[in-house]
């Protein structure tokens, strides 16, 4: 990777990619060649968007489930994990670091960790398990968004009701943050899922899968079609899809479907996972289009009316406000179809679904 990222967003967002790539290349191969696994795996609302209602009724979800005491419990130890995963080693790497953890520590609600945690536990698998891709996962999700904010992407300067990263250590730190939280999010997880709890193969796939969903398959190539249409009048609704597929859901699927892999989920019931993760990465995608319109600046923690500042094609503009509440509630309604088999042991992940619809910000 080269020191100074060559300019244009589309040559950043490669550059970063080449980091990933040449982390993954390394950490497969130490990976395979790992002894197997010995002994069995160790066997868990204040804005409404109109007519969409949380389905977390007890006969939906489970008699008595609390969804924000399991998020709350979920995100303090996911929390201390992302806090002891940059330590400061060296003096001179204190700025780099420092603008890294500013963003990685500056709050959120830790969607996609929470998310594997809870798909891990679905599939009888443990918390522990899940921890390092939960970390990896925050880390990649972080890098996106410093990426995002720069000016020759969204060019903003709020984020999560604080200033962007950017606007604090500069255009330049703030490139090598997002590329060095990205490389980091792979050598975290290569490094630390290791142990009688994780079959390196299934680790291995997980790497792979997390690459897959940053790469021109995923984050990086969504974003570069959702830049690509924006002032367009001819976008319609397979093109809209096909971005958020790419750029929002991949990596909800990846978390999903990757804690359920560490977790020891057959195929099939992966499978399951991915369908329901991308559904429900669709849903997420259609509430913030909707949060851009009827949600304030303050209440969102970054500007509100993006979109129409920039013309971009949402799923409000092509569906009006209505119709978009109509289709996060059928992708939701879909995506929690898939988990029927698992019973009561899908109730976070079917909690977590609704709360993605009907959440504030």
């Amino acid at each position: 990777h080269q020191a100074a990222p060559p300019p244009g967003r589309t040559a950043r967002m490669a550059g970063a990619m080449w980091t990933a790539c040449a982390v993954l290349a390394c950490a497969v191969p130490a990976l395979a060649l790992r002894a197997p696994a010995a002994g069995p795996r160790v066997g868990i609302a204040a804005f409404n968007l109109g007519p969409l209602r949380a389905a977390a009724a007890d006969d939906e979800v489970g008699a008595g489930f609390d969804l924000k005491a399991y998020m709350g419990a979920k995100k303090v130890a996911v929390d201390a994990a992302l806090d002891a995963s940059l330590p400061l080693e060296d003096p001179r790497t204190s700025l780099i670091v420092e603008s890294m953890r500013y963003s990685l520590m500056g709050g959120g609600k830790r969607v996609r960790p929470v998310l594997a945690i809870a798909a891990c536990e679905m599939v009888g698998g443990t918390e522990e398990q899940a921890m390092p891709l939960a970390v990896s996962l925050e880390m990649i999700h972080t890098m996106s968004l410093i990426h995002d904010d720069l000016p020759s992407m969204d060019n903003d300067t709020l984020r999560r009701g604080q200033p962007t990263n950017h606007v604090l250590y500069g255009e330049d730190t703030a490139i090598l943050a997002g590329d060095a939280m990205l490389s980091t999010a792979f050598e975290h997880l290569a490094k630390h899922a290791v142990g009688p709890q994780w079959e390196p193969s299934r680790v291995v796939d997980v790497l792979a899968r997390l690459g897959t969903s940053v790469g021109a398959r995923g984050l990086a190539g969504g974003q570069v079609q959702d830049l690509l249409c924006e002032r367009k009048s001819d976008v319609g609704m397979e093109d809209l899809r096909w971005i958020h597929k790419h750029k929002t859901a991949a990596l909800l699927k990846v978390s999903v479907a990757g804690g359920a892999v560490l977790g020891g989920a057959s195929p099939e019931d992966v499978d399951k996972c991915e369908r329901f993760a991308e559904g429900i990465g669709l849903a997420f995608q259609v509430a913030d289009d909707i949060l851009d319109v009827t949600a304030s600046t303050e209440e969102l923690g970054k500007t509100a009316g993006k979109d129409e500042d920039t013309d971009k094609t949402t799923y409000v503009k092509l569906l009006g406000l209505e119709g978009a509440r109509k289709e996060a509630q059928r992708l939701t309604d879909e995506a929690k179809a898939e988990l029927e088999s698992f019973g009561k042991s899908a109730t976070p992940l079917l909690a977590l679904a609704d709360y993605i619809i009907n959440r504030s910000n």
